[in-house]
């Protein structure tokens, strides 16, 4: 068998999953995720405007003045509550090929936008933080849904669905509970059998959406799962 007719196989024998939804659907957030995300939320002044922004956790304090780009930025003061009767929310947007999370606190129709951020490195360093390291090691690229990839061993033909392990069908059905969670996914698998040394041989795409992620119970789950398909 040569490496076309290998690929035509894979190509049909591989096995996909989808929960239909919007991957770039907004999120509402509790205030404890900005810690989570290591931002801290300042009332302060922008360009003489007074307004919400956020900044790196513990790099300012009251009475800094500092300019980032062309902005130029007063500190009030370290703001360590949601104000009141306002929300967080937060959602992907896509900018020549690279996605940023745009957060904003709303008050009925009013919104302040107070992050745009490359999703991608708050994604990452926000994995480090809490040590997911299963997401790290899997993560391939980040749009308003993120690709996962997890690969082992020598690739071969497919294993129909009715012939896979358990841990293979409990991976799968994991997955499905967190993309209806998250109201969205993709999950691609392709099982191979195990090699000489009973090891698994297998390889997985899955897509969630990106600011489902940024959700520390979401993102836990998907770690976990991902880390016991072995």
């Amino acid at each position: 068998m040569d490496l076309r007719e290998l690929k035509e196989i894979q190509a049909l024998n591989t096995l996909v999953f989808e929960t239909l939804g919007q991957p770039e659907k907004e999120k509402e957030f509790k205030f404890k995720s900005l810690k989570r995300w290591g931002l801290d939320l300042i009332l302060g002044k922008k360009d003489g405007k007074e307004t919400y922004f956020v900044a790196e956790e513990g790099t300012k304090k009251a009475g800094d003045v500092y300019k980032e780009g062309d902005v130029n930025y007063e500190v009030s003061e370290i703001i360590y509550e949601m104000p009141k009767n306002k929300k967080l929310f937060a959602h992907i947007e896509m900018y020549e090929g690279k996605a940023y999370i745009v957060g904003e606190l709303r008050e009925g129709n009013v919104n302040i936008e107070i992050l745009r951020l490359p999703a991608a490195s708050l994604l990452l360093a926000y994995f480090k933080k809490f040590r997911l390291h299963n997401l790290i090691e899997a993560l391939r690229n980040v749009g308003t849904a993120t690709e996962l990839v997890k690969q082992r061993g020598q690739e071969g033909k497919p294993y129909p669905f009715e012939k896979l392990p358990n841990v293979a069908r409990r991976f799968l059905r994991e997955a499905k509970k967190i993309e209806k969670e998250a109201g969205f996914g993709r999950v691609a698998l392709a099982y191979f059998g195990e090699n000489k040394d009973g090891d698994a041989r297998f390889r997985v795409s899955w897509l969630l959406p990106t600011i489902a992620l940024f959700d520390i119970d979401i993102a836990e789950k998907a770690d976990k799962i991902l880390g016991a398909f072995k």
